[in-house]
Parts: C-alpha cells; sequence; structure tokens
C-alpha cells in the first residue's frame, strides 16, 4: 500500500476540529495524518496538541489561503498520495481502501475525487464536488449531482467509476510527485477554483483525473465563507477568468474570453434584479482585478493545452434556456 498522509488544513477551526477529526483518526488506518494550521488565532493548535497527540501539526507562517497553505504545508510531507481533506469533513468507515486501490492498479491516474454527500442532508449530493466535476467551453464549472443550484438527491445514479474533469477540493486525492511536477495549486486563487485549474493542467499533461464512488464521505460546505458571501463570489468569478488564461487553447483564448465576459455581465444583471447588489459589485471587482493580473497569468501557461477540455458548449444555456437540471439531462 502507498504511503499515504491525510491532510487537513486549518484556520480557526478548532470547533470543526473538536467535530470531525475524531472520525478522520478512527478511520484511517492506513495513513498518517497532519493539521496544517495557516497561523490561527484560536486554540486549534493547543486543542490537538492536548487531545490528538497522535496528529502531526505544521505551522504556516501565515493564514494563506487554501491554495498557498497547502503548497506550503506539502513541502514538510513524505508520502506517495496525499488526501487533502477540509475541516469539515466526515469520513466513513474504508473510506480510504478503494482509492488507494485504483492509485495502485492505474499508473496514469492522478487525481480522485471520492463521493461528496451533504452532512446535513445525507442523502443528498453536497454542492462544492458531488460526483465528479466538469466544465463547459467557457469554464463554468458543474458536477453530477449538482449544477448551478440544484442539487440532487443521491439514489445511486452516478455509482459508476468513472474519468472526469476536476475533483472537489473538499477531498481531494493526488500522487505526490504530480503535485509537484505541477508546482501544487496556483497562490495568486487564494480559495476558490484553484483544484479545477490544477486538474486541467494534469490533464494536459495527460494525467486522468477519477471518481470513485465507493469512498463515500459528508461535506458541510461554507464553514469558511457562506455560498451567499461576495466575497465568494469575487474569488469564483476572477479565478475561473485566471483559469482560462492558463489552460485554454491558444485558438480559443481570446474569443471564450470574450463570450465569458458577456455572460458574466448577464450573471450581474441577474444579481441586480434579485437585489444583490453587492454580487454584481463583485463580478465588477473580479473583472478589473484579472485585468490587473492578465500578464501576469498569461506567462504561467504550459507548451501544450488539451483542445478536448469541455463535454457540453454551454451549461448556462442547457440549465436556464433547455430546462437541463441534471446531468443526466
Amino acid at each position: 500500500m502507498k504511503k499515504t498522509a491525510v491532510v487537513i488544513l486549518n484556520w480557526n477551526g478548532v470547533q470543526l476540529l473538536e467535530h470531525f477529526l475524531p472520525f478522520v483518526i478512527k478511520y484511517s488506518p492506513e495513513a498518517t495524518i497532519y493539521v496544517a494550521d495557516n497561523a490561527s488565532t484560536d486554540t486549534s493548535v493547543s486543542y490537538v496538541k492536548t487531545n490528538f497527540p497522535i496528529v502531526n501539526i505544521i505551522q504556516n507562517a501565515g493564514n494563506f489561503g487554501f491554495a498557498q497553505g497547502y503548497n506550503e504545508a506539502l513541502q514538510h510531507i513524505d508520502a506517495e498520495i496525499y488526501a487533502l481533506v477540509n475541516s469539515d469533513i466526515e469520513v466513513t468507515e474504508n473510506w480510504l481502501k478503494p482509492i488507494l486501490e485504483t492509485f495502485e492498479n492505474e499508473p496514469n491516474t492522478a487525481i480522485i475525487q471520492p463521493k461528496i454527500l451533504d452532512y446535513k442532508n445525507k442523502d443528498h449530493f453536497e454542492y462544492a464536488g458531488a460526483a465528479g466535476g466538469f466544465i463547459d467551453k467557457y469554464g463554468y464549472p458543474y458536477c453530477r449531482g449538482r449544477i448551478f443550484e440544484t442539487i440532487e438527491k443521491d439514489n445511486g445514479q452516478y455509482n459508476d467509476a468513472r474519468e472526469i474533469t476536476w475533483a472537489s477540493g473538499a477531498c481531494f486525492f493526488i500522487r505526490s510527485n504530480v503535485y509537484h511536477e505541477l508546482k501544487g495549486f496556483d497562490a495568486d486563487f487564494f480559495a476558490h477554483q484553484e483544484e479545477i485549474d490544477l486538474c486541467w493542467r494534469a490533464r494536459n499533461k495527460g494525467y486522468t483525473i477519477r471518481f470513485n464512488p465507493e469512498s463515500v464521505v459528508y461535506h458541510v460546505g461554507g464553514a469558511t465563507l457562506k455560498q451567499g458571501n461576495p466575497q465568494k463570489t469575487f474569488l469564483n468569478f476572477r479565478n475561473s477568468l485566471l483559469m482560462l488564461v492558463k489552460n485554454l487553447p491558444k485558438e480559443n483564448l481570446y474569443s471564450v474570453l470574450f463570450v465569458r465576459m458577456i455572460l458574466d455581465g448577464v450573471a450581474g444583471l441577474h444579481f441586480i434584479l434579485q437585489g444583490k447588489f453587492s454580487h454584481c459589485f463583485a463580478i465588477l471587482k473580479a473583472h478589473f482585478v484579472f485585468y490587473g493580473l492578465f500578464s501576469k497569468t498569461y506567462k504561467k501557461r504550459d507548451f501544450f493545452q488539451s483542445k478536448k477540455y469541455y463535454n457540453v458548449k454551454s451549461i448556462v444555456i442547457i440549465y436556464y434556456i433547455k430546462n437541463g437540471k441534471v446531468f443526466a439531462k
């Protein structure tokens, strides 16, 4: 069995650690467990040291967000497989075994996601990842089991192990050599969609990303930034544009960006009609910050960008105009 490290990134999450860390310890005998702390100001570190001495602690020098926080911490961990787990994830018995078996049997599989269900509504998929992610031509993400705000009940309809486009950062397995080959997450993202960017870069290198339904976890979601937070809107829209600049095939780059910006404008109008003015301003802010980062981001493009990066042309049109509310449609 490959040497595995379960790494939980924490920032002021002592209550989450109190509740969810015991499940990780109980159900992860195959792994070494780490808490990577992003300079918390609560009692997180002392709590773990006192109550769970078996858990290793890595203390980052500052709150680096999700992307750089993991980049910093993983420099200090010797393992073949990294299991990056949010602090608000409840793992289940034997959650590691099917994932590690896949890595053993499929050398080209670099990243794997388990089935992610909603901790508060356990027979439904969870927003952040569900049964594996995809993107449309314009970079909008969606999942098997979750498209925009429509979340499906888990009736076993996605219990097939299959290739996906991206795996959720909420519970994200990756070979350590691939992680370091790709230089980890893009620190400029800070948080949100950095895992989609990393998966896209992995696919550009020829690696495979898979979903494994035999491993099941439950995710609270929104423990750091709630779903309705304008800062989350800002990060999602800005980072999605940065991701497109880095990974789109060169011949499609500017045409896709042009359409995407129009669609973002439509999203802004939609927020205005809903009275969510702060979210409209968040999209405007995301675009202005994106313009300032364009040149720096363009320089990060790899030599090769795969032309096969999307399954549908526009999930926006399918969802809002053609009434395709679930993945099967």
